[in-house]
């Protein structure tokens, strides 16, 4: 049996790669999720009027890795304390955010935000809430960095 996670933490062709190389994550999506639109293309995300996250989907073996150890890279992976930003990326589409799709990952990202909270030293501003629709960005930024030989974002 499967799962599902959705994570928002900035550019999504990054996020996409840091799990991609988790032992147990199956497949990645990237796409946008949290908004007001239905099926928003990447121009009207960055204009920053629909409201909607750049954000990943991770289907996973929670045999292999738990909803725990995901958010444990989540966490690591990006400034959790920054709003509406990650690195020189601004806007709300950046923002950080869980999007739990059982009860049982909102409990489970709660209890983490409070764990990491106790070491990171600034508010972490990160959203914790029900998922909605997931929209799968479009076919070019599917695996957009390993498409292009590119480890990260940053060269």
């Amino acid at each position: 049996m499967v799962e599902k996670a959705i994570f928002a933490a900035g550019c999504f062709w990054g996020v996409q790669t840091t799990f991609d190389k988790i032992n147990g994550v199956i497949e990645t999506k990237v796409g946008y999720t949290g908004g007001d639109i239905e099926n928003p293309t990447y121009e009207q995300v960055c204009s920053k009027t629909t409201g909607h996250a750049e954000a990943i989907e991770i289907t996973y073996d929670p045999d292999k890795v738990s909803y725990d150890e995901l958010l444990d890279m989540f966490w690591r992976s990006h400034d959790p304390t920054t709003v509406n930003r990650q690195g020189p990326d601004i806007g709300t589409q950046y923002r950080s955010a869980i999007f739990f799709t059982t009860k049982e990952q909102e409990t489970i990202a709660k209890k983490s935000k409070e764990e990491h909270q106790k070491i990171i030293h600034k508010p972490i501003v990160t959203e914790i809430a029900s998922a909605s629709t997931f929209y799968e960005a479009e076919e070019y930024h599917q695996k957009y960095l390993e498409k292009r030989g590119r480890a990260s974002c940053h060269i």
